[in-house]
């Protein structure tokens, strides 16, 4: 069974930074890719940032230059650095990861429960 258990959610104010963690235990073989979605109430969850095994990280146009994802294969735990926060990024945050659990396994996505980003004065 594999889990995704996020941290460093909360409330902060515009400019303010916040940094999430999401940390992949259980039966993991190999990851290949991990990232960060977000779903404000009324809309669509939207990617926010993802980073593969090798490779350069994707981000949405509205984060890129403010948010940083990294990813520490090791510990199998991605992270979003957020800065220059601002009310419109108000939103559940979830973690992402798809990996395979066995040398022979399909890869398979998994989700964390989400940890709620509020930035408000």
């Amino acid at each position: 069974q594999v889990q995704l258990v996020e941290s460093g959610g909360g409330l902060v104010q515009p400019g303010g930074s916040l940094r999430l963690s999401c940390a992949a235990s259980g039966t993991i073989f190999s990851i290949n890719a991990m990232g960060w979605y977000r779903q404000a109430p009324g809309k669509q969850r939207e990617l926010v940032a993802a980073t593969m095994k090798r490779g350069r990280p994707n981000y949405t146009d509205s984060v890129r230059g403010r948010f940083t994802i990294s990813r520490d294969n090791a510990k199998n735990t991605v992270y979003l650095q957020m800065n220059s926060l601002k009310p419109e990024d108000t939103a559940v945050y979830y973690c992402n990861a798809a990996l395979i659990v066995a040398e022979a396994a399909p890869l398979d996505v998994y989700w964390g429960q989400g940890t709620q980003v509020t930035v408000s004065s």
